[in-house]
């Protein structure tokens, strides 16, 4: 890096994880975090699991009304998500 070219620590950390093959990862910890400050405790109270896989967000929840009201707003949950990690972490919600 030439001595005009300053970054921030956070631009290299950004870039390091990248050439690594750990930003994916890590966003996905992210969102996984991300799901209990988005959505709030009552939510949380009856989430169960949260896990990704092939970008697809699996949540277990213990109620079958709380279960319904979030499966008709999955897609704004997915957006606010993302936007919460500022990437695109998922494109979709499965619930149980």
């Amino acid at each position: 890096m030439k001595r005009g070219e300053t970054k921030s620590i956070a631009e290299l950390v950004r870039a390091t994880c990248r050439e690594e093959g750990l930003e994916t990862p890590l966003n996905e910890f992210r969102l996984v975090q991300a799901w209990s400050k988005v959505l709030g405790p009552a939510v949380q109270s009856y989430t169960k699991e949260v896990k990704i896989y092939n970008q697809v967000l699996f949540v277990k929840v213990t109620s079958s009304v709380l279960r319904q009201e979030l499966h008709m707003n999955r897609k704004s949950l997915v957006r606010k998500l993302n936007d919460y990690v500022k990437a695109q972490v998922i494109t979709d919600i499965v619930l149980r």
